[in-house]
């Protein structure tokens, strides 16, 4: 079964992202992201946080309430409680916004996920953010663009099903080799055998 952590970032399209969810997903909101899961009239399993940042939440809706002063962000504080719930699939929306700091910080939190075997993406009305240090299936209509973008200098690059294929490449980090490419059927394939690359599906 796989967790929702709904975080304080943007969304701009209720719609789009909601169509995104499952009847059986577990939903939990990372402080302000309950904002967002009412506004999408979700059933939200728990509110977890330090509250600074939302009003009141309904009586019937369970809350873990974290100080103000403290190491973790609310989303990774949202994260370890559904890991201490059994989870090991999760889908963060609301990660990404005008806080470049809270984006980068929660893109970046994919690493943890990865080292400890558990799938994860980040799903906004623009993209969808994996990161991979092995192989990932691509399933995306024809003409998705998929960018290719480096964490650590990834050596062993291959794809298959793209427009511009790489065989065995280098893709070094802080060059944009890796991005833009073009789904050429309904599947593809990435794979890199050093380092750690994300695979952004990007959408205007």
């Amino acid at each position: 079964m796989r967790t929702v952590i709904i975080s304080g970032g943007a969304i701009t399209n209720y719609e789009f992202i909601k169509a995104q969810l499952k009847d059986d997903d577990i939903i939990i909101c990372a402080d302000s992201g309950y904002n967002h899961a009412a506004n999408m009239r979700l059933q939200v399993n728990v509110v977890v946080g330090d509250f600074d940042s939302i009003g009141n939440i309904p009586q019937d809706i369970p809350v873990v309430r974290y100080p103000a002063k403290k190491d973790l962000t609310d989303t990774e504080l949202a994260i370890e409680h559904a890991r201490n719930m059994g989870s090991k699939h999760f889908l963060l929306i609301a990660a990404t916004g005008s806080r470049l700091d809270h984006t980068i910080t929660n893109i970046l939190l994919l690493k943890n996920f990865l080292a400890r075997g558990e799938h994860s993406m980040i799903i906004d009305e623009h993209n969808k953010i994996m990161l991979t240090d092995s192989q990932l299936r691509l399933y995306e209509p024809p003409g998705s663009i998929v960018s290719l973008v480096p964490l650590s200098d990834c050596l062993g690059v291959t794809t298959e099903g793209l427009e511009y294929p790489l065989h065995n490449a280098t893709l070094y980090i802080g060059k944009g080799l890796g991005v833009s490419n073009v789904m050429l059927e309904g599947n593809a394939s990435v794979s890199v055998q050093d380092g750690l690359l994300l695979v952004i599906i990007a959408r205007d």
